[in-house]
């Protein structure tokens, strides 16, 4: 697989299959995803919402016309630190066939940039504490895992 081949572009409506089973293709994301298709109407509630936000940006990573990774940049304005702006880096996948090509740190790389240029001053992300080698992934890009984070989940 060529790295050359890889475009990260905004993700469109004809992208969001494909992005709702990248999000379902592994034992978490399969206990909370639908990917059926006809999908069901909150996904696309929840595209058209994102799209038409000029503060988050769903990006999808293609290969040709395949479509081999997605993430979702938020940047979130701050008072504290300043009034420092922050980048939120969220629902990060690369297919399966992708994975250990270096697709990801290019991802995440390119979503870094895309924080910088909006002025953000801090980059955060999660992920579960059940996706240990994400946590190797990231730490190994230079996040740190200095917080811990909480949920309430809501329904």
């Amino acid at each position: 697989m060529c790295k050359c081949d890889i475009v990260f572009r905004r993700a469109v409506e004809a992208d969001l299959c494909a992005i709702v089973k990248m999000l379902a293709d592994d034992p978490i994301g399969a206990a909370r995803e639908v990917p059926e298709e006809p999908l069901v109407n909150i996904y696309w509630d929840a595209f058209r919402a994102i799209s038409a936000d000029a503060n988050q940006l769903l990006i999808v990573a293609v290969n040709s016309k395949t479509i081999v990774g997605t993430m979702q940049l938020s940047f979130i304005p701050g008072i504290a630190r300043t009034g420092m702006w922050r980048g939120q880096i969220e629902a990060v996948r690369v297919l399966k066939e992708y994975r250990n090509t270096g697709l990801g740190r290019r991802m995440l790389c390119w979503g870094v940039e895309r924080c910088k240029e909006r002025g953000c001053g801090i980059v955060q992300l999660t992920t579960d504490k059940k996706r240990t080698n994400a946590h190797q992934f990231y730490n190994s890009i230079g996040f740190v895992a200095s917080h811990e984070g909480y949920k309430l989940l809501l329904c």
